[in-house]
Formats: structure tokens, C-alpha cells, sequence
């Protein structure tokens, strides 16, 4: 299993696996419960999204192909391990795709007044769905003080290789940020 730092990159030598997403809050600092959430944006050479059917989220956890599916949203981000996950097929992918890009961002953030710093031991793994064998793991160690999302890694496609690259990097625009950049 590798142990990945921000911007680090790493092949990804498996056709099927999953992504798994994990994050600790602070409740007593806001008062009211954290529901962050997972999305995925399916891009195309052009960094842009190849539909809005590519963007896979709590709303449509699906994308057209079935080769990204989001397991569900979890409103708490209570208990030990994964709190969200997604499933990736790159076998049955469609062949647009160039790359896909995991955000996690907490839902009503600006009404709540809660933001990346006070959430703790957020990470991104991947592992192999089949046998649970870890993969990779990249833990986030910045302080995101003032930031409601953050981009916590791509798999994108070079020479016709799949690679992970961990990129660890916050905005105060929430999702609608995110999609404004890949629409």
C-alpha cells in the first residue's frame, strides 16, 4: 500500500476498484451536524464535463456508462472508515473519458458556517473492490481554514495509462464553483 503526499502521482493498475472517502468533524464548533459529500466529474480531453449525466453525485449516482457508480450519500460522516464511496469500472468507461475528479463538499455550508477546518482526518484510498486490499491512501494534512470544498484527487488518462494524482486543494465557492470550472 502507498502512502501518497499532495501532488504525488502513482499508476493505477486496476480495472475495477473503489474509492473510498473518510472525514472526522468537529460538531461542538458549529452546533449543527457536517453532511459533506463526494462528487465526481467525468471529463473529457478538454477538462470539461462530457455531460451533465457525467457528473455523478448524491443526485444521480450513476453515470451513463455504469463505469462510475456513488454508493449513496452519508449525512453524518459518524463511525471508523470509508464514510462515502465510489466504484470505478475502467473496463466498461466510455472512451471520452480523460479523467475523473473526486471533490468532497459540505452541504449548506455558508448557512451553517462550517468549512474544511473543522473537519480532520479526511483521506482518499483506493482499493480493490473484490478483495478490500488497500491500494493507495492520501491523507489530507492542510489546515483548509476558511475553504467548504475541496478537490481531493484525480485518475486521469495518460498514454493510455490510468494514474492517481493526489491534489489536496480547497475553494470557498462550494460545489457551484466546481461546476462553473467543468461545464
Amino acid at each position: 500500500m502507498i502512502n501518497l503526499e499532495k501532488g504525488q502521482r502513482v499508476n493505477v493498475d486496476l480495472p475495477k476498484f473503489t474509492i473510498g472517502l473518510g472525514w472526522d468533524t468537529n460538531t461542538s464548533s458549529t452546533g449543527s451536524a457536517f453532511d459533506l459529500d463526494a462528487s465526481v466529474f467525468i471529463l473529457g480531453e478538454n477538462k470539461k464535463l462530457i455531460s451533465d449525466e457525467h457528473f455523478v453525485f448524491y443526485n444521480n449516482l450513476q453515470s451513463p456508462d455504469g463505469a462510475v457508480i456513488h454508493t449513496g450519500d452519508n449525512l453524518d460522516g459518524e463511525g471508523e472508515g470509508d464514510d462515502e464511496s465510489i466504484k470505478i469500472d475502467l473496463t466498461s468507461i466510455t472512451s471520452q473519458a480523460a479523467e475523473i475528479v473526486v471533490v468532497v463538499t459540505i452541504h449548506k455550508a455558508d448557512e451553517r458556517k462550517q468549512n474544511f477546518g473543522q473537519v480532520h482526518n479526511s483521506f482518499i484510498r483506493i482499493f480493490n473492490t473484490d478483495t478490500q486490499e488497500e491500494i493507495l491512501k492520501y491523507e489530507l494534512e492542510e489546515d483548509f481554514s476558511v475553504e467548504t470544498a475541496v478537490e481531493f484527487g484525480r485518475i486521469y488518462k495518460k498514454n493510455g495509462q490510468w494514474k492517481f494524482e493526489a491534489i489536496g486543494v480547497g475553494q470557498k465557492g462550494g460545489l457551484q464553483e466546481y461546476l462553473n470550472k467543468y461545464n
